[in-house]
Formats: structure tokens, sequence, C-alpha cells
């Protein structure tokens, strides 16, 4: 059994998968790494260029995009290794961050998932990376500015816990695929991820399930990741991208939080995110970059 087990999903990732993995490769010396990358038919080289520079890793390919949380789950079904990590092809790892979350995790033994502190490109914090149950009250004070206006009010930052310090480990709700450690007993006792997602809030409704089975999630920032967000994946399609992200919220309430609230608000809710997603169409259809969920600062 190796150390790391890293499963990495690409999709018209060429322009970053290098970088990515030679970041991984560099800042994780001294481990046993068993890598996977699974390509959800890319068209631009992405595999090609995995294969000249790193003929180590293994590859899975798709001849279809099969969706992220289903390549994620081919991946992980081939790795044996002691601490899995999900990272994105675009992520590039600094300061020897993954062995730093190797060792908070054997310093913790009941944190089943951690995330360490993850940067955008001009070295801000990427609030994403870690956050509450997306529950609908959590999601309207995001949506409607409420968390900006009060960073520092509880009742209003429970979506990306804009209230907590960002240079402390933090026990949290949920946190971001895109750089995310968890426990192999986590993965044999509570399973995959849940394929009815084709990509966006599998990591929300994995970290929740875990949580649910007596696992701790942490936010670990004496870890870093940058994270440059909106390169290949739902960027080549846009429109599809932004009917996948609302669809997840969808399912994500059905499944986990609907039972919380009483029957007349889930139409009212529905609603709410349907006219969302027709916002969100209409302005990616208006934009000069096709961005699909939360811009990142260049």
């Amino acid at each position: 059994m190796k150390d790391l087990g890293i499963c990495i999903v690409t999709r018209g990732s060429k322009e970053m998968i290098v970088d990515c993995l030679a970041s991984l490769f560099e800042q994780t010396q001294g481990l046993e790494l068993d890598v996977v990358v699974v390509d959800n038919d890319s068209q631009d080289g992405t595999v090609d260029e995995i294969r000249r520079n790193f003929p180590t890793v293994k590859l899975i390919l798709n001849e279809e995009n099969f969706g992220y949380s289903r390549a994620v789950n081919q991946g992980l079904r081939i790795l044996d290794a002691t601490y899995y990590v999900l990272l994105n092809p675009d992520a590039i790892l600094l300061d020897r961050a993954l062995p730093r979350l190797i060792q908070f995790m054997q310093e913790n033994p009941q944190a089943g998932i951690c995330v360490p502190k993850v940067l955008n490109n001009d070295g801000t914090l990427q609030y994403q990376c870690r956050r509450g149950e997306a529950r609908p009250w959590e999601v309207f004070s995001y949506f409607l500015g409420l968390a900006r206006l009060f960073p520092n009010d509880r009742r209003f930052t429970g979506y990306l816990l804009n209230h907590i310090d960002n240079d402390q480990i933090n026990e949290v709700k949920a946190v971001s695929g895109s750089c995310m450690m968890i426990r192999r007993t986590v993965v044999d006792q509570i399973g995959y991820l849940d394929e009815r997602y084709f990509a966006y809030q599998e990591d929300t409704d994995y970290c929740f399930h875990a949580r649910q089975a007596g696992w701790k999630v942490y936010y670990v920032p004496t870890a870093r990741v940058i994270h440059h967000g909106g390169r290949g994946g739902s960027g080549i399609s846009p429109y599809f991208g932004v009917y996948q992200w609302h669809r997840s919220y969808y399912l994500y309430y059905r499944k986990n939080l609907a039972s919380d609230y009483p029957f007349w608000f889930h139409p009212l809710y529905y609603f709410v995110m349907l006219a969302k997603m027709t916002l969100n169409l209409i302005g990616v259809f208006f934009s000069r970059d096709k961005i699909v969920g939360t811009r990142k600062p260049a």
C-alpha cells in the first residue's frame, strides 16, 4: 500500500496538467505515490502531454465526458494507498502541502477529510475551499451579498465561513474537491462519490455523509495550494456547466436537506434556483469570459 493515492480528472487540461503533476512529484519527494489521471475525452492533446512527461502516471481514458464524480470513482477504485487525494489539474502544490496534510491526519485520527489553504492566482484565499452545508439560508445569504456586507456575522456567513480565521485550523462542514485529502478508512466505510452529481456539490455531499458516519472535516491552512480555476472542464461547455451547477444544488438539497424543511418551502426553493440558473445562462451568453461558478481573481 502506497502513502498517497492521487486522482486527477482532466478534460481539456493540456495547458495546466504538466505544471500540476510537476508540482505534485516535486512536493512529495520521499513519499510513495500511486497517481492516476482519468481523462474525460480531451481533444487538446492532454493525454499525449501526460504520456510524454510523466510515463509512470496511470491513465484511464474515457471515450466521452463521464463527468467528475464517475471519473473520480474510476480512479479511486484502482488506487491503493493510506490516504487519497482528489486534485484538480489546474492546482499547483506549494511547500510540501500534501506531507503537511498527512501529518495533520496522523495527529488527528478523528479527521476523515481535510483541505489545505487554497489560494487564487493573486495569492488571496479561495474561500470556496472550506464551507458550510449549503443550506438554503446559507446559499441565499451568500448570493444576496449579505455575507459580504456582514463578513463577521455568523448568521450570514455560513456558506463560505467568512467569519473564521483564515490562518487557523478549523473544523468545517465541507471542503472543496480542488485538493481534498480523504482517509482510506472513510472510503472503505461510506463508499465512493455519488455519481448522480455530474459535477459540483459532490464534495459537499461526500463531506456530509462522512460527518454522518462520525468523521470530522478540517480546513488546514498550514498547507497551501494554488488553484487557478475556470480552466478546462465546465469552461469548455459553459452553458452545460451552468445547468449542472444548479442541478447539483437541487440534487444535494433533495437528498440531504429537504426533510428538514416544510413541504411548502420546497417549490419556493426550486423556483429561486431555476430563476438563478436562467439569469446565469443569460449572463454567460453576454459574458466575454465563459466562466461557470465563482470567478477567480487573475
